[in-house]
């Protein structure tokens, strides 16, 4: 079958925007400088800090806790995304290129890991930033997560029909 721009409809295009949306979000946030990101990450976590020593008994290491959650923010915004890339690949491939299933989560991983690795060597031209292949694979990891949320969403509301 020939694909052409004739034959996208408007939910194929609908489908993509939280897609960009995510992408240019990690952009910028992958944009600033390393004292800038350091701050926001910081933020965060002291405010989550200060919720979890409310509880007397819990002692946390600030440091370790900082970096659990920089790389948290890595898992949680890529399995947002490879949600997202699913779901806009079924809508826009399901009758065309990719009739199988696996070839469609395939892709939408490859989207999401192609992302990753692209994201990480813009840090490299960042003040202060790195480029880090340990975040790439916590990146995948949190796509394949999301992918396969959506499988399973995706089964159960069929399942529900």
């Amino acid at each position: 079958m020939k694909y052409s721009i004739k034959h996208i409809s408007i939910n194929q295009i609908l489908a993509w925007i939280p897609v960009l949306l995510i992408m240019g979000t990690i952009f910028y946030l992958s944009h600033q400088p390393a004292s800038d990101s350091s701050k926001l990450s910081g933020s965060v976590t002291e405010l989550i800090a200060q919720m979890i020593t409310a509880i007397p008994i819990l002692q946390i290491d600030m440091d370790k806790f900082h970096f659990f959650i920089r790389k948290s923010a890595h898992f949680l915004a890529y399995l947002t995304l490879g949600f997202f890339v699913m779901n806009a690949v079924q809508i826009s491939f399901r009758k065309a290129i990719f009739k199988l299933i696996r070839y469609r989560i395939s892709f939408a991983l490859l989207v999401c890991i192609l992302y990753a690795i692209s994201d990480e060597v813009h840090q490299l031209f960042i003040p202060g930033r790195s480029g880090e292949v340990g975040d790439v694979l916590i990146d995948s990891a949190g796509a394949f997560v999301g992918i396969g949320i959506y499988h399973f969403v995706i089964r159960k509301i069929k399942n529900r029909k």
